[in-house]
């Protein structure tokens, strides 16, 4: 039997998480449904519009899709309210933004919804919702509105399985962790992961604001229509197949802009650098790239000892050195006489695209906080990894890389990190010896990655469409 189209064009109703980490997959995920002849509503807050726009444009008067849009693309674009003005110091007051993302925002986003459904337009249209999974509110919203309702997990299977698992876990008495350190089995789709190794929300006191947000919103998952995931089939088969047996779960990754180094949208919360005429100045393979991220702080101690480490190891660098990685107030915590005796060994910028640094042949090896992102850009571009996590997945991110996919080696075996360690580790990733394990290994998962983007992830995102179609065409006859 033929399959049975709807005369009316789905249109998503995609409204994004507000860190930078979720930001990038999910305009990706935008472009990437539009492309397939998707109408798409994105919605970002007001606030990271206010971010994207000044720091890449120098100007909030900016659609940021209108390239987009220009090259055939049907996307419009929107804001809606957090509920505070632009100036409030929402870092600086986080629990008090966290309560109203939890309590108000689910509100602010009915309304929205509600009057996109009844604008005078909606008749043209099947709207179905695409949202965070952080997001609390989306499983109350579609049952209001008899709308589909789509969850994008912005990181590993893995990860997304130990949140889903939560009460499996509180049952075993492994969530808090509290400092223990027991291999676990009883995760479907994990075949064994020690405590150590949970993501940070799972280790200690689980009284905040952010641990009710996380936990509600893996609550809220269970009640999805369908699961995207932006992860590669084939590096976490167990996990995908053990999921995908209680919800339509489809890995879909890695969702990158189609060409890789480039982009139609800005994404960045931050001004970007461009490094590459220094790049263009150093060998294939010589340098290495140091970044931890867009959001976590760090000691000012571990700071000086990987800067140290880095001019002790007398390999090449560049590092991106994030305006407030250690403090609010404190942007220039290496000294002047600290670049001075750099030189030309490295070059220290305060953010810049990613994408296009990785990509660059004179990149050999990353010092990564292993954010999600930054690991399947690393593995696509082929750039094996030092791994120093700071909270979070990244956490268990780690694992992935050092222990399931041997791609990458820890920073520092212990707590404490030292200047001497830091070259050490270096000179192990930057060299030979080991180094060719690992670069080896790395082309294995590559290919793989590269394969199921034309493979198992075109697949299952068409398999997902397909699936989707029908869920609305179901949900327009109730």
């Amino acid at each position: 039997m033929a399959e049975i189209e709807s005369p009316r064009k789905p249109h998503a109703i995609m409204i994004s998480f507000h860190l930078q980490g979720h930001i990038i997959p999910f305009v990706n995920l935008a472009i990437k449904l539009a492309s397939k002849g998707f109408t798409i509503t994105f919605v970002h807050n007001e606030f990271i519009h206010h971010q994207i726009s000044k720091s890449q444009y120098n100007s909030t008067q900016v659609d940021i899709f209108s390239e987009a849009r220009n090259s055939g693309l049907d996307i419009n674009y929107t804001t809606i309210s957090d509920g505070f003005p632009l100036e409030f110091d929402r870092g600086g007051n986080l629990n008090q933004f966290a309560e109203s993302f939890l309590i108000d925002f689910p509100t602010r986003v009915d309304e929205f919804v509600g009057k996109i459904l009844h604008s005078q337009s909606s008749s043209s249209y099947n709207y179905f919702l695409i949202a965070d999974t952080l997001c609390v509110w989306p499983a109350k919203i579609a049952k209001k509105y008899n709308i589909v309702n789509v969850s994008f997990w912005t990181e590993p299977a893995l990860v997304f399985s130990l949140y889903y698992h939560l009460d499996l876990l509180r049952k075993n008495g492994h969530v808090p962790a509290n400092g223990l350190e027991e291999n676990i089995t009883y995760i479907p789709g994990i075949q064994s992961i020690s405590t150590k190794d949970f993501m940070s929300y799972l280790q200690g006191s689980e009284s905040t604001i952010i641990h009710t947000i996380m936990f509600a919103a893996f609550e809220e998952v269970k009640n999805a229509d369908f699961i995207l995931c932006n992860t590669v089939q084939e590096l976490e088969a167990e996990a995908v197949s053990a999921l995908n047996e209680n919800q339509p779960f489809y890995a879909v990754g890695p969702v990158f802009p189609t060409d890789f180094s480039e982009s139609t949208v800005a994404r960045s919360l931050l001004p970007e650098s461009d490094s590459t005429e220094w790049l263009k100045t150093k060998s294939p393979g010589s340098v290495l790239y140091v970044s931890f991220g867009s959001l976590a702080k760090i000691d000012e101690h571990v700071i000086l000892e990987v800067a140290e480490g880095l001019l002790l190891s007398e390999v090449n660098f560049l590092w991106v050195l994030r305006p407030g990685t250690v403090s609010c107030d404190d942007d220039e915590i290496l000294t002047v006489g600290y670049k001075n005796r750099i030189k030309d060994q490295g070059l220290i910028v305060p953010w810049c695209k990613q994408n296009l640094v990785l990509s660059n042949p004179a990149i050999g090896g990353f010092l990564t906080h292993c954010g999600w992102n930054s690991i399947l850009e690393s593995i696509w571009c082929g750039v094996p990894m030092i791994c120093y996590p700071l909270f979070t997945d990244q956490i268990t991110n780690r694992k992935l890389v050092v222990d399931d996919w041997k791609i990458g080696i820890n920073l520092c075996g212990g707590i404490s990190v030292s200047r001497e360690e830091v070259a050490e580790k270096i000179k192990i990733l930057m060299g030979g010896g080991k180094s060719d394990g690992l670069k080896e290994e790395m082309k294995s998962v590559r290919n793989m990655m590269q394969n199921a983007l034309d493979g198992s992830s075109e697949r299952n995102f068409d398999q997902f469409l397909k699936d989707l179609k029908a869920k609305i065409l179901s949900k327009t006859k109730d």
